[in-house]
């Protein structure tokens, strides 16, 4: 009874919070980067909430760092925006924060998404892909395949939110740490200003893409 009825608080805090994203203007660069900063500045206040809240900040930030099939296809994402150039360069790093959410709500209320663990693997093999080949599409392609990936690693995130977390902390800590690797990314990708760079970004790409395969047939 206690862990359904905690489910169901959980279920009406991803409903509240969903609702709040939907309601955000699209193509608003400047109140995304606000909603980037309140984030940051949220940290302080959430570090000295209750023991749920500051739980689940903490488990939701460590979950997409100790996971390396995440780690990767998030570098991923920011190599290939930082070769694309803008605007993907900050769209593709917005958008799979945004759309990973609702795959994590997905997650938190228990809906089924079959072949979840085949997703994120493919999610390194085709990002890995792109760089190495230096594919461009369409930015509405690019932005669609990214899309697509993160509802996959949003809703592995939601399912193994902790019992006793806050849900909406967790998703603000794994949402945190997938920006921090979407960054490291980008940096990663700027060299690509560089003839040199443009061959270690490609040989990078080509690396996270071996790296999907073995975590698709559960080498690593």
């Amino acid at each position: 009874m206690g862990k359904l009825c905690a489910r169901g608080a959980n279920r009406s805090r991803v409903i509240i919070f969903l609702k709040k994203i939907t309601l955000m203007p699209q193509h608003s660069g400047r109140l995304l980067a606000l909603a980037g900063l309140f984030t940051l500045a949220a940290f302080p206040a959430l570090a000295h909430s209750e023991a749920g809240m500051t739980g689940g900040l903490i488990s939701g930030f460590l979950h997409p760092l100790t996971g390396a099939d995440h780690v990767a296809a998030m570098v991923a994402v920011g190599i290939w925006g930082a070769f694309l150039g803008a605007p993907a360069i900050w769209l593709l790093p917005i958008v799979f924060p945004l759309v990973m959410t609702i795959g994590g709500a997905l997650g938190v209320m228990g809906v089924p998404l079959p072949g979840v663990e085949i997703g994120i693997a493919g999610s390194a093999i085709i990002l890995g892909l792109a760089v190495l080949l230096a594919a461009r599409p369409p930015l509405w392609i690019a932005a669609a395949v990214v899309g697509v990936f993160a509802i996959f690693h949003g809703h592995a995130h939601g399912t193994e939110l902790p019992e006793a977390a806050d849900p909406i902390a967790y998703a603000v800590g794994f949402v945190v740490a997938t920006g921090l690797l979407h960054l490291a990314g980008i940096a990663i990708g700027l060299l690509v200003r560089w003839p040199v760079g443009v061959k270690a970004v490609r040989a990078t790409g080509g690396v996270i893409a071996v790296a999907g395969v073995a975590f698709l047939l559960g080498i690593v």
